[in-house]
């Protein structure tokens, strides 16, 4: 058994075996390092004599090496004694309602409201998804230390802001549920369009967000919006096999080969969105239907834009938002022309409220190329070009704009 075969374990058990030993402890910066260490001592002796039970050795080897920590403790004695057994623990010994309690627990810590937004992204890659600070900083193009010190920070801020491993009340989970969405959303979204970088898709990161949204679907199946969240990234990530060519280059909504749009992601799509939708759609299932209603169309032409006018309406009362509004200008175009959405534009740009976006002048200088007005349209589509961070959607943007020499 190899380091591949070590990382797969990882990437399942990880949230169960670091759930388990904060409960275990009551310290969750120990129980993630003592289950990096026992990551660790895979790598060397697994290829040497591969365990039975390899998910039951990480949990027996992370608990020991968490007790040795504990031992180098003078002041917790006490707790030493109460955990200083060696026998070996796997999943199967553990009430499996227990554990999926602490593995939502454990979602609640990482996302905690104390922490920052990159903190709390990290955290939960890290401790939730498995993923190590190497593979963390490829997904976001930033350097390995800085990961590794917002991953570091986050733990010394639980402890010191002494947050609890435990469920949040009944009354104020929903509350805080928002905030798990929310980061769940985030690293959804950087994988489906990559802020910056040479590549459109982070696959790898999309679907670990997918991942991550189908568990905690499993542990609250009574919310909606948790559902809404799952759907919106199962019909998103449905386009991705058509959204690049071969070289890696965009290829635009217009011009996708939809036979190669992933069928099976959008059932389960439209499964969730069915569950999302029994006590009406939060802004997650609304972002959900919308992108239900491209799913089901056969082409750009035949879909139904006036109905994706008013899903963006309707998003725009729950969650409103500048983009909110720039999606709906987009689909206003394709429903009432190119005129009647640029007034909405205008109207974001006069309020300055996407301040060095690179969106609103891709979105305007698009508009103004229909309605023929074409040098406007090219000075846009450069200024859009000079935004963007993303070295793919920049070369579509240049592009767009020599065309309209």
């Amino acid at each position: 058994m190899g380091a591949t075969d070590v990382e797969a374990v990882w990437r399942i058990e990880s949230a169960r075996i670091v759930a388990a030993l904060t409960r275990f402890t009551g310290d969750f910066g120990l129980a993630e390092d003592a289950a990096q260490e026992a990551v660790a001592e895979a790598l060397v002796s697994w290829p040497l004599a591969c365990p039975a039970n390899p998910a039951g050795w990480l949990m027996a080897t992370a608990r020991r090496r968490a007790i040795d920590a504990i031992r180098r403790r003078s002041a917790l004695r006490d707790r030493y004694a109460l955990l200083a057994t060696d026998e070996e623990i796997g999943p199967e010994d553990i009430d499996p309602d227990r554990i999926d309690d602490d593995v939502l627990a454990l979602m609640f810590v990482s996302c905690h409201p104390v922490l920052s937004p990159e903190a709390r992204v990290a955290l939960t890659l890290r401790v939730v998804g498995g993923l190590s600070s190497e593979q963390i900083a490829r997904a976001f193009l930033v350097p390995v230390p800085t990961v590794q010190a917002r991953i570091t920070r986050a733990k010394k801020t639980i402890a010191a802001t002494g947050v609890p491993f435990e469920l949040p009340a009944a009354g104020e989970r929903r509350g805080r549920l928002g905030g798990v969405l929310s980061v769940l959303y985030v690293i959804f979204t950087e994988g489906s369009t990559a802020t910056s970088g040479d590549r459109l898709l982070r696959p790898d990161l999309a679907y670990e967000a997918i991942r991550l949204t189908r568990t905690l679907a499993a542990l609250q199946p009574d919310e909606p919006e948790v559902h809404g969240l799952l759907a919106l990234c199962e019909l998103t990530a449905a386009r991705f096999p058509a959204r690049t060519g071969p070289d890696g280059s965009p290829i635009l909504l217009t011009d996708q080969d939809r036979r190669r749009w992933d069928f099976s992601a959008i059932r389960r799509g439209l499964a969730a969105l069915a569950k999302a939708s029994t006590r009406g759609l939060g802004p997650y299932g609304l972002q959900a239907a919308i992108a239900a209603t491209h799913a089901s169309a056969p082409s750009v032409e035949a879909t139904d834009w006036d109905r994706i006018v008013l899903l963006y309406e309707a998003l725009g009362r729950v969650a409103p938002s500048p983009v909110v509004e720039l999606n709906r200008a987009v689909a206003v175009a394709m429903a009432s022309g190119p005129a009647q959405a640029l007034a909405i534009v205008d109207e974001l740009i006069a309020s300055d409220r996407l301040p060095g976006s690179h969106l609103v002048p891709t979105v305007r200088g698009e508009l103004l190329a229909r309605l023929g007005r074409r040098p406007e349209a090219r000075t846009e589509l450069e200024l859009a070009a000079r935004l963007c961070a993303n070295q793919r959607e920049r070369s579509v943007l240049l592009r767009k704009a020599a065309a309209l020499d």
